[in-house]
């Protein structure tokens, strides 16, 4: 592999030390950033969020911008707007929060539909059109939205197509006891991400990605891929199932993972540890899993039990 996959994983461990005891949840944002992808967090406020996409900023060597979403967020505090400046007797633009590396959309669900309208069409292009100019954002481009458990006091639903924009979902959740006693014993004054030094920078990050292209799946895996995603569409617990562009980006974080752990193919197991984090947000169960009380989370395993695996081979 051209730059390896050690920068990244010493990446990994560097944030591992400020956000403690979520080591899976770290690596799945790592993969989700290689694989140039944007991550939906739904959770409750103050299990470290903030803090993870910080120390991902720091340690990528990218810029960070936080826009805190409520309902008076007008989609020109994104993409930007033009004020008149009497010395010089024109309109200047000045750029909206989108213009950075690493956005984290805090409580994306408190927003207005078109405010988050606006966020979808950065997310997908790269882009912004203010006043019929086209503006692109820098690259890497990477969003990290939280949002607050459905039934939160001010939330609404994401629109379907928004939620599909994010290439993975998942929690951080309360960390464990051990966690989070080191976590109280260790306050001190010191800033733990202070401590954090760049492993990455962009036109580092940029070539990982084009080198994650290039991982190499075999024909048996993507049919493994194709039969995991069309059976969430069959399934007698889901109203609607996973789109086509969670296959694409299932494929994504397969690529991702198999990259990471310093291999050229993907194996089976790389796809069915992304496939929960890849069509969580892409499944909507109908009143027969309601009224059963019936998870997402059940649904997916009883899928990933049921579709077998294609044996594992190396390229040939």
């Amino acid at each position: 592999m051209g730059i390896g996959a050690g920068y990244a994983q010493e990446a990994v461990e560097q944030v591992n030390q400020v956000v403690l005891g979520k080591e899976k949840e770290v690596k799945e944002a790592m993969l989700a950033f290689l694989s140039n992808g944007h991550i939906l967090l739904e959770d409750i406020p103050g299990v470290g969020k903030t803090t993870m996409a910080l120390a991902f900023s720091k340690v990528l060597g990218l810029e960070f911008k936080r826009v805190q979403f409520t309902p008076d967020v007008m989609p020109s505090d994104l993409t930007g707007f033009s004020i008149y400046r009497k010395e010089e007797e024109k309109f200047i633009y000045q750029q909206g929060s989108v213009f950075c590396n690493i956005l984290l959309a805090d409580e994306i669900n408190r927003a207005s539909p078109k405010t988050q309208s606006a966020l979808l069409e950065v997310m997908e292009e790269r882009k912004v059109s203010v006043e019929g100019v086209t503006r692109k954002v820098p690259l890497p481009f990477l969003v990290i939205a939280t949002q607050n458990p459905y039934g939160s006091v001010g939330t609404q639903y994401l629109p379907e197509a928004q939620m599909d924009r994010f290439i993975i979902k998942m929690s951080l959740g309360y960390p464990d006891f051990e966690s989070e006693l080191s976590m109280a014993m260790s306050i001190d004054g010191t800033d733990r991400l202070s401590l954090l030094h760049p492993v990455l920078n962009q036109d580092m990050l940029l070539s990982i990605q084009d080198e994650i292209h290039q991982i190499y799946i075999k024909e048996s895996i993507y049919h493994y891929i194709l039969e995991l995603v069309t059976a969430t569409r069959k399934n007698s617990y889901i109203e609607r199932g996973a789109s086509p562009r969670a296959t694409i980006a299932l494929v994504k974080m397969a690529k991702a993972c198999a990259w990471f752990e310093g291999r050229e193919f993907v194996t089976p197991e790389d796809v069915h540890y992304q496939f929960p984090y890849v069509v969580s947000h892409r499944i909507r169960l109908n009143s027969s899993a309601k009224l059963e009380h019936i998870t997402e989370g059940q649904v997916i395993k009883k899928i990933i039990e049921k579709i077998k695996k294609p044996p594992l081979g190396e390229r040939r």
